[in-house]
């Protein structure tokens, strides 16, 4: 028997390298787990290829792949006797999927071996991805890829935020703009395009880092930001966006985005030398065209030194084709799998799709969000019913339970809205803390968690003694 939870695409590509980055990211407690787990990073770059970990006991071997060797391979079952089941994408359905499949309990002829197969070498805590621009430490989600498809330019000049790769881009360019005004008056300006979650997140983790160096300019096509988070926590972002001078353009979209021409750009740079005029070349300017989307509001003109996409996405459903005949799976609008309430995928009960590459509604009609909170949910029922199909027991019905909603406004900032006490919001330095605590407890394993709890208590240690140093500096100075 061969079962798939389908959360993302991905296809086994031969590579040579990474081994060293799994054993670190996935250590010993996870490489060995008693299901077999298999870890396969897969790309679809010619050289590049897949390590699998645990394949074939619990030392966790790890097989290379020569560099020439660049044919898809098809993967080899250790035991074609056990049942099989494979996990594509490792975000939080299908990593945390894996892991529930551990922790239950299986006969011994019935323990199933676990291939997940992702085409990214990480595991990216998204929630916490926001602390890479803060300078705070990246805990190492997968989800659905940004949809830049949808305005003209912004596929070629705007920058998505979604994974390791997308922090890091953003980051180098902000430290780029940084050194190019070093020492001079002019603003940096960064346009956000998007004004959910994601946005005002990012929007707030810019401008604290920017400081009086930038401007932010937040757009949004909604006439407020965060249209379905609860009052506590639109009005926490809000009073925060504003203390630190983000420009919110609410009621406008994005009709096209364009680079400034190159002449401006050459002319800037034989005035300010060679040495920053070859940042200069490297840093381009660029123009967004905004369109209102109420009446009574007026098109407008935004010049940006770096454009931010964090507007819409589209799941990274593969395209499945056996040798003998199409896979038909069926798909809504958005392309995602359309599933039943066990999260099977319609017509094809030996699939489930759950996360961002999967379409569920809730009691009410409304379809999930795909947000982390309903990944985790859905990878517990996932795992449970994997188990309950391999042992002919009945499959059960997910249902979503919302614990609530939090957001990271900054460094030391955040907004926590439990869904168990009505009213209550948690902001503030209170609300920082509460997030990351909700955030450890669920990160893959114990080594993980005591790691990364060691890294925050270390950084919170050094944070207090600088912030004493700093306030004796300025009594003793005052004085």
């Amino acid at each position: 028997m061969a079962l798939t939870a389908l959360t993302a695409s991905a296809a086994l590509f031969p590579f040579n390298r990474g081994a060293k980055q799994w054993n670190r990211l996935f250590p010993s407690s996870l490489r060995g787990l008693g299901t077999n787990l298999s870890f396969s990073a897969v790309s679809q770059r010619r050289g590049i290829g897949c390590i699998a970990s645990g394949a074939t006991g619990t030392n966790g071997g790890v097989a290379e792949l020569s560099e020439a060797d660049t044919e898809s391979r098809l993967y080899s079952w250790p035991d074609n006797k056990k049942p099989r089941v494979c996990i594509l994408g490792g975000g939080f359905g299908g990593l945390y999927t894996a892991l529930r499949l551990e922790s239950l309990v299986w006969p011994d002829d019935k323990k199933p071996q676990v291939l997940l197969v992702d085409q990214s070498e990480h595991f990216v805590f998204k929630p916490m991805l926001y602390e890479l621009l803060s300078g705070a430490r990246l805990v190492l989600a997968l989800g659905a890829e940004a949809k830049l498809d949808v305005v003209p330019g912004a596929a070629e000049y705007a920058l998505p935020f979604s994974t390791l790769e997308d922090a890091r881009k953003v980051d180098f360019w902000l430290k780029t703009l940084e050194r190019r005004n070093f020492g001079q008056d002019s603003l940096i300006h960064v346009a956000l395009v998007g004004c959910g979650y994601s946005g005002v997140e990012l929007a707030a983790t810019i401008s604290e880092r920017l400081q009086d160096r930038g401007v932010v300019h937040a757009i949004n096509v909604e006439t407020t930001i965060c249209p379905t988070a609860p009052p506590g926590n639109r009005e926490a972002a809000l009073k925060v966006l504003s203390s630190r001078k983000v420009q919110l353009l609410l009621g406008y979209f994005v009709r096209s985005i364009t680079k400034v021409g190159d002449a401006e750009a050459s002319e800037k740079s034989t005035e300010t030398g060679a040495v920053q005029g070859a940042i200069e070349q490297d840093v381009q300017k660029y123009v967004l065209e905004l369109q209102p989307a109420e009446r009574g509001l007026q098109s407008k003109t935004l010049e940006a030194d770096l454009v931010l996409w964090t507007v819409g996405s589209k799941p990274l459903l593969p395209q499945l084709e056996p040798r003998d005949r199409p896979y038909d799976i069926p798909l809504n609008a958005r392309g995602q799998a359309e599933t039943d309430e066990t999260l099977r995928v319609k017509g094809h009960p030996r699939i489930f799709a759950l996360g961002d590459s999967s379409s569920l509604r809730d009691s009410s009609g409304r379809l999930l969000p795909a947000t982390a909170q309903v990944a985790f949910q859905q990878a517990d029922f996932a795992g449970w019913n994997l188990w309950a199909a391999i042992n002919g027991r009945p499959l059960l019905p997910f249902r979503f339970q919302n614990l609530g909603e939090m957001m990271t406004l900054g460094r030391n900032d955040a907004a926590v809205t439990p869904s168990f006490i009505d009213g209550l919001t948690i902001e503030g330095p209170i609300g920082h803390t509460a997030r990351k605590i909700a955030y450890l407890i669920r990160l893959p394993t114990d080594e993980h968690r005591l790691r990364v709890g060691i890294s925050w208590l270390t950084k919170t240690a050094v944070d207090s003694v600088a912030s004493i140093q700093s306030t004796l500096t300025k009594v003793l100075s005052g004085s």
